[in-house]
């Protein structure tokens, strides 16, 4: 396939992930393509199929089955566009396991930190190597991606370290979490805050490794919190979802560093909302959270 520009969205059947390809089909020209990927073959190909079909796509869409679960699916698809694209533009890491609240954080690790962590971990490797000059590599995370939503006892396991050491980390928390040794070792019962914080150290980390090089070719690798978003994953743990956005609407604040002209320094390899750098350090850890969660 003759293409011109190659973007790819992880987690993209429904929700926020398909917002952004539909965004990205808008934005892009006829002859790019967007690569709209999933685990299930049928919600891959029929959501493929929608966007391809409405109003406003320009470029062309095509679904792919991808489990970020597993790293070497994830390095034969970049192999793959390297080697019949010679790179890829655009990459989004986007993809979520779902985790109600009345389940047990603990029985759900595993899932959960094999497809927000694992993935992203992959995703920066893989895709990080054959990204082209004025690519983006976007990881969509959250607000509570700061290190301070961390006990103090771990910040050292994530402040300035290398991708190995965020990989060595997460596994470590995950060890804990199945000796039961988490909580007195600092870890919050509530996954998503170590898997968000260990997904910013992990754009950190690549990023400091490549960013004079990443600025002078207009690349930008950073994460991303697009706000409260309204969807089937996030709307069970709310009760107030009156500032909550549309998925179309909260995916503007990824779409918006995509389609920049120029990258800006100040948000190169950081967590990035509503098109500030949110600083590293800040946050508290989320006790009140942890009080109404199950085990």
């Amino acid at each position: 396939m003759n293409v011109s520009r190659i973007a790819l969205v992880t987690g993209a059947n429904q929700g926020l992930g398909r917002a952004l390809v539909e965004g990205l089909a808008a934005g892009m020209g006829p002859r790019d393509l967007v690569l709209l990927t999933g685990r299930d073959p049928q919600r891959v190909t029929d959501a493929a199929r929608e966007v391809a079909q409405t109003p406003g796509t320009r470029a062309q869409v095509e679904g792919r089955v991808l489990d970020v679960t597993d790293p070497d699916a994830i390095a034969r698809l970049a192999d793959e566009l390297w080697e019949h694209h010679g790179g890829v533009d655009v990459v989004i890491s986007n993809a979520v396991a779902r985790l109600l609240p009345g389940e047990s954080q603990s029985g759900r690790a595993d899932e959960f930190i094999d497809v927000s962590n694992g993935a992203t971990h992959a995703i920066l490797r893989s895709f990080g190597s054959i990204l082209l000059p004025g690519g983006r590599l976007i990881v969509v995370a959250s607000s509570l991606g700061t290190l301070g939503h961390l006990d103090p006892r771990l910040h050292h396991l994530f402040d300035g370290a290398s991708l190995d050491q965020v990989e060595y980390a997460v596994e470590s928390w995950r060890s804990a979490i199945h000796h039961e040794t988490a909580e007195a070792a600092g870890w919050p019962r509530w996954l998503n805050v170590p898997s968000k914080v260990a997904q910013v150290a992990a754009v950190r980390a690549v990023a400091a490794e490549r960013r004079e090089r990443d600025l002078a070719n207009g690349i930008l690798i950073a994460s991303v919190c697009p706000g409260m978003v309204d969807t089937a994953t996030s709307r069970p743990w709310f009760s107030d979802y009156s500032k909550a956005r549309p998925p179309a609407e909260a995916a503007r604040a990824v779409l918006d560093l995509v389609f920049a002209e120029h990258v800006d320094p100040a948000l190169y390899g950081e967590l990035v909302r509503f098109g500030k750098a949110l600083p590293w350090h800040d946050g508290t850890p989320p006790v009140e959270q942890d009080r109404i969660l199950t085990p």
